[in-house]
């Protein structure tokens, strides 16, 4: 009953943060005098406390019994939690405010998932150190391009309401238009490069486990196109100068297809086929 009563209050947390955000930033009008979107010292380190609770959360899930208990529940949990992380980390570097409000009510339902999706049984060969360093390097570049998408989705609301009458002020103080563009593409620079290693890592862990260089299914096709896509943006961002809309809907189109990938066919195997 304890273990419940963590995911319930954890998500209660993520959902009052993300309300807080929704009222004081999104529907609050724009305050010429920039008082209305100056975070208080609370705001910055609220959400810590459900973020705390979300790791223990997964730790007693993944880690409870023997290997690794990987289904897609914890998955999605994981890729939400090192997330909002990284968004928070990232927070003291660059004006985030807007990402709040998506992530939050994100990470609010991801924390009830292993409840409601638990892992049938645990993964095989997660003694292994490439299993390991593959598993790392891959909720990383999961979690990178899960910012990227929702950087991507923060732009595409900005352009769509530039001249607006009445934008919220959080997005009137957002940064320049250029300047979320040029993080953006960091963002999916970092995510890109993981996700190289995550492919290369998977050949070793293939060769180490089954002796063959690459076994061929379709979440390794997936893959392959997700990283073909990302290549194209960076390739067309270097060569060519896309941005805006065109750069938002690749990455976005990227992302769709790396949730297809590895999210997909662990819902597919697990959820519905009970595998």
């Amino acid at each position: 009953m304890s273990g419940i009563l963590a995911y319930l209050v954890a998500s209660l947390l993520y959902g009052l943060i993300g309300w807080h955000f929704w009222r004081t930033r999104w529907k609050a009008p724009t305050n010429t005098a920039g008082g209305a979107t100056i975070s208080a010292g609370w705001e910055r380190y609220a959400i810590l406390a459900p973020l705390a609770l979300h790791g223990f959360t997964l730790y007693e899930s993944v880690f409870a019994g023997v290997g690794l208990n990987f289904g897609v529940g914890s998955a999605v949990s994981a890729i939400v939690w090192l997330t909002a992380t990284i968004y928070w980390l990232s927070g003291f570097f660059y004006r985030l405010e807007g990402l709040q409000t998506l992530v939050a009510p994100v990470a609010a339902v991801a924390v009830l998932l292993p409840l409601a999706f638990p892992s049938l049984r645990p993964l095989a060969n997660t003694e292994l150190p490439a299993f390991k360093a593959h598993i790392s390097i891959a909720m990383l570049a999961y979690s990178l391009l899960t910012i990227a998408a929702l950087h991507a989705l923060l732009m595409a609301v900005v352009e769509r309401r530039l001249h607006h009458p009445a934008m919220p002020s959080v997005l009137t103080n957002l940064p320049p238009l250029l300047a979320m563009e040029r993080l953006l593409f960091r963002v999916i620079w970092a995510g890109f490069i993981l996700l190289t290693l995550t492919l290369i890592s998977g050949i070793v862990f293939s060769e180490e486990v089954f002796g063959q260089p690459l076994k061929f299914t379709h979440k390794t096709l997936f893959g392959i196109v997700s990283w073909c896509v990302f290549a194209a943006l960076l390739v067309g961002r270097q060569f060519y100068g896309w941005r805006g809309r065109i750069a938002i809907r690749w990455t976005l189109a990227g992302f769709i297809i790396l949730l297809l990938a590895y999210l997909g066919s662990k819902f597919v195997l697990e959820v519905i086929l009970r595998r």
